[in-house]
């Protein structure tokens, strides 16, 4: 395939990408959205396919990674649970950052192979390029590693600090800085593997200070640094489709985690410099095994909903681990044949990932227009019967109102206390995934449901 057609088609596939995007950032619009996406994506890999020039062994080692790399992502994709989503998708980031890394290190021992000169006169925008991809390539490889064994509760979730910390970041940051610098002078193979031995232990440092209150910013952040390392190789390999792609997901990825510092109240700087500043996950409120609960049933709940003339319900991760999204869609249509209003209330970061419950909802068949966002829905639970809680906890805990302590002091909760009752289905008291206590489950409007969220929904609507 000409270089020229190459381009052109690079070009609609990016064309594609945008739409994609675009897509994406509405429930109505996903499915469409993700057409897009694979579209894009298939021409990317035809192009490039074509574009090797003729059926040689490279041809076919080619065919083969993809064909093995293709399989494992769909027998992934079909395996996993949503409620696995967050760690997925951080292990996905880490695989890109992986990749840049490799054709990185490729380019640098063969780079002749890519047109970039020779062993030890390498062009000097190349190995700029390549020397970029790779750094940030390895720290999104490590940072997502960590940030994957946190979500997967395989590490604990709380900040891992030490004395001195963020001096070392700062240190091994320029240190990367200067290696590139007399990389670029001696093209010597040994700062070449400095670079990337360092950057892997920067991505390490920069996630493990960080909570697991802000790891979706984290998981957002790592989206980014994936897009930048995927750019930074494309310039490398003069690929107009790894440019385009890169720069979309790491500008996206940096605007998504913008907005989303910003909604959970967090400094942006703070989270991409590895939590500076960062507080201890212990909170001033840990007497829970001293204060008075109150114990309810399906019978209890379904009475107070059934008399209420409204009921907004939060959805959390403990809907998705329960897999409870179909059982509540039958008890919302059965309370609103009893004329009780009913709507879903949703945190941005509820289930550890923007977007996580809007789509486990979706799954049931919720209308649209029933579901609202933090900011649209919170002044409405001062009005509101019943709020049904059903999994979620650091997403309504008063305390991020009242305890300066506290890890998600500042955060925007849902003001779900302010509704005249509060069920509250969860397993037990265990704290949420910041672990922290939650000041809601002892107030006096709020009744403890102690249920798996499936079993209890379907039980309330036997009763019912």
């Amino acid at each position: 395939m000409s270089a020229n057609l190459s381009a052109l088609f690079y070009l609609i596939s990016g064309i594609l990408f945008i739409l994609a995007l675009r897509g994406l950032s509405s429930p109505e619009t996903s499915r469409q959205g993700n057409y897009f996406g694979i579209a894009g994506m298939a021409i990317a890999i035809i192009v490039t396919f074509l574009s090797i020039g003729s059926f040689s062994s490279g041809f076919i080692y080619v065919l083969i990674f993809l064909l093995v790399g293709g399989s494992i992502g769909a027998f992934i994709a079909f395996r996993i649970p949503m409620t696995a989503m967050p760690e997925l998708v951080a292990g996905f980031h880490s695989l890109v950052g992986l990749a840049a890394v490799f054709v990185a290190i490729s380019a640098f021992l063969k780079p002749e192979a890519f047109n970039l000169g020779i062993v030890g006169n390498i062009k000097l925008a190349s190995l700029i390029e390549m020397s970029l991809g790779a750094a940030i390539g390895a720290i999104t490889f490590s940072g997502s590693i960590i940030a994957f064994l946190k979500l997967r509760g395989i590490m604990s979730g709380a900040p891992i600090t030490f004395k001195g910390q963020h001096i070392i970041n700062l240190v091994l940051g320029l240190a990367i800085i200067f290696l590139i610098y007399y990389l670029c002078l001696s093209q010597s193979s040994n700062l070449f593997w400095s670079i990337i031995l360092i950057s892997f232990l920067v991505g390490v440092l920069l996630i493990i200070p960080i909570g697991g209150a802000d790891m979706p910013v984290v998981i957002s952040m790592l989206n980014s640094y994936s897009g930048w390392a995927a750019a930074g190789i494309g310039f490398t390999l003069e690929n107009t489709a790894l440019i385009i792609t890169g720069a979309l997901v790491g500008s996206s990825g940096a605007i998504l985690s913008y907005i989303m510092c910003k909604g959970m109240n967090r400094s942006f700087f703070n989270v991409i410099l590895g939590g500076w500043g960062a507080t201890d996950q212990t909170s001033s409120s840990e007497t829970k095994e001293q204060k008075p609960v109150k114990n309810g049933n399906a019978d209890d709940a379904a009475f107070l909903m059934k008399n209420a003339s409204s009921v907004i319900i939060v959805p959390g991760y403990g809907m998705a681990v329960a897999q409870a999204q179909h059982a509540l869609r039958e008890m919302v249509d059965a309370l609103k044949k009893n004329g009780v209003k009913v709507s879903y209330a949703i945190h941005p970061v509820a289930g550890r990932m923007p977007g996580h419950m809007n789509v486990l909802l979706a799954e049931a068949n919720v209308p649209y227009d029933e579901v609202f966002e933090l900011e649209e829905i919170n002044n409405d639970f001062a009005n509101c019967d019943v709020a049904y809680v059903i999994g979620a906890n650091d997403v309504t805990n008063p305390v991020a109102k009242s305890d300066p302590q506290s890890p998600i002091y500042g955060m925007p909760v849902l003001d779900v206390e302010k509704s005249k009752s509060v069920l509250f289905v969860k397993r037990s008291l265990s704290p949420g995934y910041a672990g922290i206590d939650n000041d809601l489950f002892y107030r006096d409007n709020t009744l403890m449901l102690f249920a798996d969220a499936k079993k209890m929904t379907e039980e309330i609507v036997k009763s019912l």
